[in-house]
């Protein structure tokens, strides 16, 4: 029977995590990557007696990328103050992952399970959110939802079985936290990988403004909202909190919010930066406006267009292409020049092959290309969509000068694929066709003036859930009433973009156009609470973000 179930409930969520969410699978199999598969990680150019190839990261370990640890140790995921270097000697403070932007690549293979401990060595607290893996709710990183934030000088244990193969990432759940520098690839290998290739390189595209000339995030969110406090995960929980307990203090968000914490000392980790609110920034591939905050940089595997990445290949190599958009506020539309793509992932999930000469990427989205090298020196390039800003790489299968940082490859404004709803899944992931068992219809709300960005007309509140049940199949109906595009991601779940054939392509994130709708299934198999929010930072932390509930 279908219904249409769009009243708000709200239990205590302590109640609903306790009525049982799934075990994590045994046995310790991987917590680091491993050095299975050739040139990953974060590429740069190899030392001139190195081949090509030669590495697991494609140009020789050096203190800068160190290797990767090898499967089975037990890893520590530190997250601390540390200087980073953009490029042409361009050096900011920030918030990171052992040091290092992006961070370490974390790679497992289906089926294992990851065990990482976060030692948070933050002047503030913090979590990691696995995302896009269906892993158990307690693992999600969600403060005050799913675990308690993991405050300065404590750790946490992360363990959980990697159910899917794919192109994957973490980040912080912490307020704006993700638009510092903690953000790293998390990769789960095929066993039986069915495609062919000879190198694969992580793209990770990033917008940039931590620490240049004063400017924090927290900056940023004060500036759009105009001083109001915020209404999403930024804001310290009331009282002591266990997994899934307490609620949201404004208060205690309006005395973040000036910069002073305890005792209303000023803290050094907020910035006084200037002024970085933009207008004017629109796209027609993205329905109008585009985005409401200058960035300084656009980054790609942490480097300016300036002094970028460089990829090495030979004429003829088949090189596959994970491509996560780990951006703020940015979307990117990413081509490399002199060459086509064939996508082949999206989210992490197979696709039939699809050519396209530019594909547009929301904030938190991936999609895994292949591409045949030609001979030469060519830019790959990420616009920063309606923004006119850019980040570029570099493949070199020869000699030549690095192309400018102003290159334009002409497939930029050829074929761009701007939504996945072209794409097709590959049969051994379409979802079985059949009926949905509850339809669930939200509105995005809110606006840039006030920046008031909600759901149904109401801000981010921790007491209001959405419920289903176990085993059924939902029908989620995002409607967009706003003026501007927004990211909608679904945690611990993947949806099918639903169409004429309700059997569209496997996503987690999927971009909404301004007046337009997403029409998604997923099967109700992972019980927790599960956020479901806009990937822009600054729009989810303003209020629009809710939470799906169920229990098994």
């Amino acid at each position: 029977m279908r219904t249409d179930h769009t009243s708000q409930i709200s239990p205590t969520r302590r109640a609903v995590l306790g009525a049982g969410i799934a075990a994590a699978g045994s046995g310790l199999l991987a917590a680091c990557s491993s050095a299975r598969s050739r040139d990953r990680g974060n590429p740069g150019v190899p030392a001139p007696d190195t081949p090509a190839g030669s590495t697991p990261n494609g140009r020789g370990a050096d203190e800068t990328h160190p290797a990767p640890a090898e499967p089975g140790r037990k890893h520590i995921l530190r997250a601390a103050l540390s200087p980073v270097e953009l490029g042409a000697g361009r050096t900011f403070r920030s918030w990171t992952y052992e040091g290092l932007l992006p961070g370490r690549e974390v790679r497992v293979t289906a089926g294992d399970t990851l065990a990482l401990s976060l030692a948070n060595q933050l002047p503030e607290a913090t979590t990691v959110h696995w995302h896009g893996i269906a892993l158990r709710n307690d693992m999600d990183g969600v403060p005050g939802v799913t675990q308690p934030p993991v405050e300065p000088g404590e750790t946490f244990d992360y363990r959980f079985t990697a159910p899917h193969p794919g192109t994957y990432w973490f980040h912080p759940h912490m307020g704006v936290q993700i638009d510092r520098g903690m953000y790293a690839p998390l990769i789960v290998d095929d066993p039986r990988e069915p495609l062919r290739y000879d190198h694969e390189w992580i793209v990770m595209l990033d917008d940039w403004i931590d620490g240049v000339d004063g400017s924090t995030p927290d900056d940023v969110l004060s500036q759009l909202r105009k001083g109001k406090p915020p209404m999403g995960h930024g804001n310290r929980p009331e009282g002591p909190v266990g997994a899934g307990g307490g609620a949201l203090a404004d208060a205690a968000s309006e005395r973040r919010d000036d910069g002073k914490g305890p005792g209303r000392e000023p803290s050094p980790y907020r910035g006084k930066g200037p002024r970085r609110l933009m207008s004017g920034a629109t796209s027609k591939l993205l329905g109008g406006h585009a985005g409401d905050t200058a960035y300084p940089y656009y980054l790609i595997n942490g480097r300016t267009a300036d002094d970028p990445t460089q990829f090495r290949a030979k004429p003829g190599d088949r090189i596959r292409l994970r491509i996560i958009n780990a951006g703020g506020e940015s979307a990117f539309r990413v081509a490399l020049g002199g060459h086509r793509m064939t996508v082949t992932h999206s989210d992490g999930f197979p696709v039939q092959p699809y050519k396209t000469d530019a594909l547009v990427i929301g904030m938190a989205e991936r999609y895994d290309v292949l591409i045949t090298a030609q001979s030469g020196v060519f830019p790959l390039v990420a616009l920063a969509e309606g923004k006119r800003g850019r980040a570029m790489a570099v493949l070199r299968t020869g000699a030549g000068a690095v192309p400018k940082p102003s290159a334009h490859p002409v497939e930029l404004d050829r074929e761009v694929l701007v939504s996945a709803r072209r794409l097709r899944p590959d049969e051994s992931v379409a979802m079985p066709r059949r009926g949905y068992d509850r339809l669930l219809r939200l509105k995005l709300t809110g606006g840039m003036k006030e920046y008031d960005w909600g759901i149904d007309h109401k801000p981010y509140d921790p007491d209001t859930l959405h419920r289903v049940e176990r085993g059924e199949r939902v029908r989620l109906v995002i409607i967009n009433a706003t003026h501007m595009w927004h990211p909608v991601h679904l945690h611990g779940h993947t949806f099918s973009l639903a169409g004429l054939d309700s059997n569209g392509a496997r996503k987690d994130t999927s971009i909404v156009l301004p007046h337009n709708k997403l029409v998604a299934d997923f099967d109700a198999e992972n019980p927790g609470l599960w956020m479901l929010h806009c990937h822009n930072i600054y729009h989810s932390e303003s209020g629009m973000m809710t939470t799906l509930a169920y229990h098994g």
